[in-house]
């Protein structure tokens, strides 16, 4: 149960924020440097582009590490997720990776 509760988050953390960026590429064009400009549109967005980014680079240590001691390499697969799609999909990603029946 716990392991389709994560694999559930992973995919409501890919399609549901995805589903902004699609809406604001629709509006604007595919431009990323405009994106990166509306994520610091003010005070309040830019914190929590910053809480993002540091909580992905912890993330990313964190796989690496994993991946490093368990000689899982499958567990990287949650670090394109982390970037490409977003925190939301990446960590729950990992932890359904990581949390696996091991043979």
């Amino acid at each position: 149960m716990l392991r389709a509760t994560f694999l559930g988050l992973a995919i409501w953390g890919a399609i549901h924020p995805m589903a902004y960026f699609i809406a604001w590429f629709a509006e604007h064009g595919v431009s990323l440097s405009g994106l990166i400009d509306a994520w610091h549109t003010n005070n309040a967005t830019s914190g929590l582009t910053w809480d993002l980014t540091i909580a992905a680079i912890a993330l990313t240590v964190w796989i690496l590490a994993s991946a490093r001691k368990t000689s899982d390499r499958t567990l990287l697969w949650a670090i394109p997720a982390t970037f490409c799609i977003g925190v939301s999909c990446g960590l729950p990603l990992f932890l359904y990776l990581s949390t696996r029946p091991r043979a």
